[in-house]
């Protein structure tokens, strides 16, 4: 279990903020040429407000005066949170200061929320606040921990914050497990009947906002049946909790005879969820389809991609998005600046995907869902795209930019951080706002065909198609006299590519691994699938970066192998990185 620091011993230190001054809405800074790379609809322009945070940034918040306050996705020894102030009016940051020196920073812990004059932020394992002042850029009040988790690091364990406005705060317990099985990620491994992990995991729970030190067990669990949550925000206009959650991962990898590729990558949908009191939504035991449009037996008990079983009972989403788009912040607008059919609409930014290979990887953009009494009115809309830099993105890492927090700053402007460089953005609206029309959205709805937004083809958005082949030959020229022609080795020297954590590996160093291996050789005593080797791997470096790219694919994708595609440019990175020619 791990320790955490008592209050008294942690710093200010390492916080890392941003503040501005209060601006009337006659006040608004000159837009960048180019919006700061953003396409937005209509009137609505952009200014990069910092262009590259050190530590990068994960969610925001803004205060009444305009300060910045950014949680940091690389918290170092100064701070794990950072502080913005633009002193000279031009929206862009001239102040900025690390602060919050707490021991448990780590790089998942999302929650950044101002709530009665305190800031609000989350590590992985605990949720601090601290008291802010005006009158100061970092804040001098004491430290205090509000939540501790006494469970150590896992994934999904973000601790996103909300407030009600009656003295209650909610935060969400991630699942360390893809659908409760008895053993993760394991392929075809089932899912264990009365879900132990439903106990401390896969929920929300209520805490008293003010009281100090507490831990799980005093907090209420107020809903169930959710996975992973990161965009979450309470509804002042009907009074209730929103979520969108994340949607489970791997079903090909995990079940390659129930799910093909195209339905790994399609399904299941990202859900926006009204959360009351009780709520279940029917995690691990169910997902929802957004092409069936109803919720689905996972495979993990039984499913096969077409049972229903008892998936009508649970919680239905409000609005179904498309698989894998990582929802991570969930804002209801309450401002002013904006045009009126913005009022109390909801903002949610799509931190991108990883799992959708080998089709585009998609998300990566900021959208807006008109509300009103408590219901969507429309569809949702692209609000602010042109974060990843290009229209198909193949790996993750190709995307420049990939939006993570959204808030709103005092004049009604949005704020976007991003993950990657730690930009910040904010957007504001200039024209007469009563005359924005749906003719105004039309160009951003032309974007919906790109392949960052539609339903990729089975056939022809398949990126591997042709890489296989092409793989296939390489392999039996450079690869299959060692590791056999059915990738299984010799039983002595050659260990096996099938099955092989070498090939396949972790969820995402994976190809970095493998890459490396190929490039730089292998010499000395490994251990394959628990069996010791001790035998030479040449380097070949003297294969291209497409080369590489497509024999890795055909390794990792054969042999029983169900692993996404490599990129020549990934390689081109690693090659890069090892200094290799």
């Amino acid at each position: 279990m791990k320790k955490f620091a008592p209050i008294f011993l942690v710093t200010i230190s390492a916080l890392f903020i941003i503040s501005f001054v209060s601006v009337k809405d006659d006040q608004l800074p000159m837009a960048d040429k180019n919006n700061g790379g953003l396409y937005l609809p209509g009137n609505f322009k952009a200014v990069v407000v910092v262009d590259s945070l050190e530590g990068r940034a994960r969610h925001l918040a803004v205060n009444s005066n305009g300060d910045i306050y950014v949680k940091l996705r690389f918290p170092d020894s100064i701070g794990g949170n950072v502080a913005l102030r633009d002193t000279n009016h031009d929206g862009k940051a001239d102040i900025i200061k690390k602060f919050a020196d707490y021991e448990d920073k780590g790089s998942y812990g999302t929650g950044m929320r101002i709530h009665k004059g305190y800031l609000y932020f989350s590590s992985q394992i605990n949720v601090y606040r601290v008291k802010l002042n005006p009158n100061t850029l970092v804040p001098d009040g004491k430290l205090e921990l509000i939540v501790h988790d006494i469970h150590p690091e896992h994934e999904h364990d973000a601790k996103p914050i909300a407030f009600d406005n009656k003295g209650h705060m909610y935060i969400a317990f991630g699942a360390p497990s893809n659908a409760c099985q008895e053993q993760n990620r394991v392929p075809g491994s089932m899912g264990i009947k009365g879900c132990p992990l439903l106990n401390d995991y896969g929920g929300i729970w209520q805490f008293d906002e003010a009281k100090p030190n507490q831990l799980q067990k005093d907090g209420m669990r107020y809903a169930t049946g959710l996975r992973s949550v990161v965009a979450m925000d309470w509804n002042t206009a009907d009074s209730c909790l929103y979520v969108v959650a994340h949607g489970r991962d791997d079903l090909r990898l995990q079940f390659p005879r129930k799910f093909s590729a195209w339905q790994s990558a399609v399904l299941p949908a990202e859900e926006f969820i009204k959360v009351k009191e009780g709520t279940d939504v029917g995690w691990p035991y169910y997902y929802y389809d957004p092409i069936k449009k109803k919720k689905l037996l996972n495979p993990e008990y039984g499913g096969d991609g077409k049972k229903a079983g008892n998936g009508a009972k649970y919680a239905q989403p409000i609005m179904a998005f498309q698989a894998h788009w990582a929802p991570n912040d969930l804002m209801f607008y309450t401002g002013n600046q904006f045009p009126q059919r913005y009022k109390n609409g909801a903002f949610i930014a799509f931190h991108g995907s990883t799992n959708r290979s080998p089709y585009p990887q998609a998300g990566f953009f900021v959208c807006f869902v008109p509300f009103k009494n408590g219901k969507p009115t429309g569809q949702w809309e692209i609000f602010a795209d042109g974060f990843a830099g290009r229209n198909t993105v193949v790996s993750v890492s190709d995307a420049v930019y990939r939006p993570m927090g959204v808030s709103m700053g005092p004049d009604g402007s949005l704020y976007i951080s991003d993950t990657e460089k730690g930009r910040v953005w904010r957007i504001f609206y200039q024209g007469d706002k009563t005359k924005f029309t749906n003719a105004q959205l039309a160009k951003m709805e032309l974007r919906k065909k790109l392949p960052g937004f539609k339903i990729p083809d089975v056939m022809r958005n398949n990126l591997m198609s042709g890489m296989l082949t092409a793989g296939a030959r390489i392999y039996t020229t450079y690869c299959a006299n060692c590791h056999q022609k059915n990738g299984k080795g010799d039983g002595n020297l050659f260990p096996p590519l099938s099955g092989s954590e070498w090939v396949t590996g972790g969820k995402y160093m994976e190809k970095d691994l493998a890459i490396r291996v190929l490039l730089n050789g292998l010499e000395g005593p490994i251990k394959v699938k628990n069996k010791p080797y001790n035998s030479v791997m040449p380097k070949h470096s003297f294969l291209s970066d497409d080369q590489i790219a497509r024999v890795l694919t055909y390794i990792r994708n054969n042999f029983g192998n169900n692993s996404s595609l490599v990129t020549a440019s990934e390689v081109k990175k690693v090659r890069a990185s090892l200094q290799v020619k």
